[in-house]
């Protein structure tokens, strides 16, 4: 049970693949202007996450160690990234066409995303069974979505306020990513 906390509150908290280990920055910094769009893409990556983790444990344990061939392992993984990004994103273009337009280039790029690539060679690196790398990949993608949503969030505020105008956009964004950031090293001491 323990080590079921110690993955949640790591993936979401501890080590946030933005906050802490900064992963995934592209689009963090490109959709994090509206916090619709941020959910979104929040959304779009808990599925590719979570759903990654699984197949990508599949095919290491299932075809990539049995026919000694560890060595193709990050070319699977981003094979198996990217047919879920191509699903999300025709699912995407069908259902909802004004998030689909709304998240534009980036949603392809979490193909090439490195958090997701990361959360999959983590889960292979730290030896976890399927259920942890699914967990881990939920969680780290739940992370995710709590750093971009709470980013666009204040994104909104600072672009509804009155602000310097050396500050304005860009960089009171950076300014404002590395007080997340900062925050967010709060929580090192948690596991």
């Amino acid at each position: 049970m323990s080590d079921i906390i110690k993955i949640v509150i790591g993936g979401i908290l501890v080590n946030n693949y933005i906050m802490s280990q900064f992963l995934g920055i592209c689009p963090f910094l490109g959709v994090s202007k509206k916090s619709g769009t941020a959910f979104g893409m929040g959304m779009a990556v808990t599925f590719v996450m979570t759903i990654a983790s699984f197949f990508t444990w599949m095919i290491e344990h299932f075809i990539l160690i049995p026919l000694k061939i560890e060595f193709m392992q990050t070319i699977a993984f981003i094979l198996v990234i990217a047919s879920l990004v191509q699903i999300v994103e025709l699912v995407l273009k069908k259902l909802s066409r004004a998030l689909y337009q709304a998240l534009g280039v980036y949603l392809p790029l979490i193909t090439t995303n490195c958090a997701v690539l990361g959360v999959a060679i983590l889960n292979s690196t730290s030896g976890y069974s399927l259920f942890q790398s699914v967990l881990n990949g939920f969680s780290s993608a739940l992370g995710f979505t709590l750093s971009i949503v709470l980013f666009a969030f204040i994104r909104e505020r600072l672009a509804a306020n009155n602000m310097p105008k050396w500050m304005d956009g860009f960089p009171g964004a950076l300014i404002a990513a590395g007080l997340m950031s900062l925050a967010f090293l709060g929580f090192s001491g948690l596991i």
